[in-house]
Parts: structure tokens; sequence; C-alpha cells
């Protein structure tokens, strides 16, 4: 005989009451749907409006949007008109042309936009762009000449941008130049696809900038002035041009000062006053001897020979350094007192003519004065 030994949820089970699940799941959402129909806490859903109101309520929000104006679509044309012009404004207009053209990917800091334009690259309204490939100009000479010729006088400023992409650059180089400069373009060469992009992207973003933003501004001051003249000589820096001017207290007269006095000044050594008075008192032009002596080999037998040919470059150097002392070297001092004296001169002679016409107006006046005296006599 088995004796089977009941499981430990056998047991829990059998120790708990039976009670009856009260939850019984339907096979299909309507059997259960039911149910709660049938229950206090079901209430119907209100009854559906009738075709009647459903048309009046219809009538009534036509009526209240015929109210409100539509926006016709000339209107709506002339807004996107409007958005499309303010875009190509601050956008390269690009043409057809040059699709499929490796420059377009770097032109990265302004819009560009493919439009229908005549020019390459439309810039502003009176600035345009044409690009030209040196490869290509060897393959098809006359393009340039017929794309400027399309352009005809519509543009203030024609830039040809020349992509320099051969090794072998003077003879195209050269026909580009001369086209440029008989059909007043303006040549810009570029030897990269970027230099070229970065080249478009400078004049379009300085397209309504004044002309006077890229000019050095200039102090007015006389010290100013006086710095920016004398530091151009080499190794004289800041401290030594207030040095000078409160030592000799104008440019004219650190001009006239000779090198002991330009030495005396305390931080100015001698390198610095060679350097200043050289500046001031070499000429402009350096003088190179007109007949060059050139070196020969002398045998024995050409002795006498060689004399007579040494005597003879001596005496041409010597007529030479005559002749320099005789003409007035060119230096920046006489150059300025030239030019002072000569519009001293300009001034002296209106001066004259000033003073001759009024000395014979007053003789004019003083003959009919003494003519109305005679006919009263």
């Amino acid at each position: 005989m088995v004796i089977q030994i009941p499981s430990y949820q056998e047991v829990i089970e059998s120790s708990q009451p039976k009670t009856q699940s009260l939850f019984k799941p339907s096979q299909t959402f309507s059997q259960a749907f039911s149910s709660i129909k049938n229950s206090e806490f079901y209430t119907p859903p209100p009854p559906p409006p009738s075709a009647a109101s459903t048309s009046s309520s219809q009538s009534g929000i036509i009526s209240n949007n015929s109210s409100v104006p539509s926006p016709s679509p000339s209107a709506s044309a002339a807004s996107s008109s409007s958005l499309q012009t303010g875009q190509s404004r601050n956008a390269i207009l690009v043409s057809h042309r040059q699709k499929g053209n490796p420059l377009l990917k770097h032109i990265r800091n302004v819009k560009w936009v493919f439009a229908d334009v005549v020019c390459d690259y439309l810039l502003g309204q009176n600035s345009c762009a044409l690009y030209l490939s040196l490869r290509y100009h060897l393959l098809h000479p006359d393009y340039l000449y017929y794309r400027i010729r399309e352009l005809q006088k519509n543009y203030k400023l024609r830039v040809v941008l020349c992509h320099v992409d051969v090794e072998d650059v003077v003879k195209p180089l050269l026909e580009v130049t001369k086209t440029a400069l008989l059909h007043d373009c303006t040549l810009l060469c570029a030897w990269s696809l970027e230099e070229c992009g970065r080249y478009l992207e400078t004049i379009k973003m300085y397209e309504n900038k004044p002309a006077d933003l890229i000019q050095g501004q200039m102090d007015t001051d006389y010290l100013s002035r006086l710095n920016h003249a004398l530091t151009t000589v080499r190794h004289v820096n800041k401290t030594d041009v207030v040095t000078l001017g409160s030592t000799f207290g104008s440019l004219s007269n650190v001009m006239d000062a000779s090198m002991e006095d330009l030495a005396r000044c305390p931080g100015i050594g001698e390198r610095k006053v060679k350097r200043l008075y050289d500046t001031f008192h070499e000429p402009f032009k350096r003088v190179v001897s007109s007949d060059p002596v050139v070196l020969k080999t002398y045998t024995k037998d050409s002795e006498p020979s060689l004399v007579n040919e040494v005597v003879t470059e001596l005496e041409k150097e010597e007529d030479a350094s005559k002749r320099r002392k005789k003409e007035p070297e060119v230096t920046v001092k006489s150059a300025l007192s030239a030019a002072f004296a000569k519009y001293a001169d300009k001034f002296g002679k209106k001066d004259d003519k000033a003073h001759e016409q009024k000395a014979g107006e007053t003789s004019v006046a003083m003959e009919s004065g003494t003519d109305n005296r005679e006919t009263a006599s």
C-alpha cells in the first residue's frame, strides 16, 4: 500500500476557506461591458444632435470665418518674393554655369544660392566676379573675352578671379592680365580653391563697408607725425623721438643738426647718430661708375702697354671724381629746401602781381583825378 504525502501548496490550499471568485473573465468586450450596463453606476450618453442643429452651427462657423479677411494670392506672392529678395541680398548669387564647381564647397562663411545671372558670382548690386581657370584658358583662349563682353557696363566692380592651376604661368597669365586691363576689370589671382572662396567671401562681407575702413588712421598732432617719420629710421624708437623733439624742437632742426649735436642727446648712441645723419645727408641715387674696371691677364711682353692702360684708367677716375664734385648732391635736406623755395617763389610772384595791379589802379585813379580838375578849370 502506497501512502501519498501531500505537498506544501496542497496543504495551504486545503487549510484556506474556499470562496467563489467574483471576477470571471469573459471572452469578448461586449459581454464584459454588458455587466457594467446592468449596474447602478452606468448612465446612458446624451442623445446625438439633430441634422438641423448641425447645419445651423456649421453656417454660423462659416459666417464667422467670412468676417475674417483671407489672404489674397497676390499678397502671399508678394510676401514670398520679399522674403526671397531679402535672402538674396545677404547671399552670393551663383550662376547655373557653376554647378559642379568644387569652389562652391569652400564658400562657408557667406550664404550662396543659384540664380539666373549673367556673371558667375553676383557679389552685390554693383559688383560681380568671373571665375577662370588657367587650365581652361589654355584650352579656350577666347572664353574670357566673350564673358566680359556679356557683362557690358552693368557693374562698377568687375572681378576676374583667376585660379592658377598650371605650372607654366607666364604666358597664360600675361594674356589674362592684358584682357582684364583692356576691359577695366580687377584681376585677382589665387593658387587654391580655398583662396578663391576667401576672396569671394571677403568682397561680399565688405560690400556695404566704407573704403576708409582699411585705411590706416594717422594722428593729426605734431608729435605723432614726428614719431611716424623718425621711427622709420632703423634703431630709432619712440623714446629717442621724444628726446630729439624736446632737444631740437622740430624736424627741420633735427635735419640741420650735426653728428656732434645728435651725439649730445641722452640715450642716442653712435650707431643711431650715424643712421640719422646718413638718412638726411646721403644722396637719393647711388653713384655708379660708368666705366667698370675689367681685370685682364697680362704677360711679360705687354708691360709697357700695361703701364699706359693703368695711367689712362686713373685719369678717367680722376675726371669722374671732378665731375661728381661739380655736380651738387641731391639729399633729403636739399630736396626739401628746394621745394620750400619753389613754393615761396610762387607766393612771392603772386604778391608782386597783386602789388602791381594795385599800383596800376592807383595810377589810373590819379590820372582820372587830374583830368577832372583840368576840365573843371
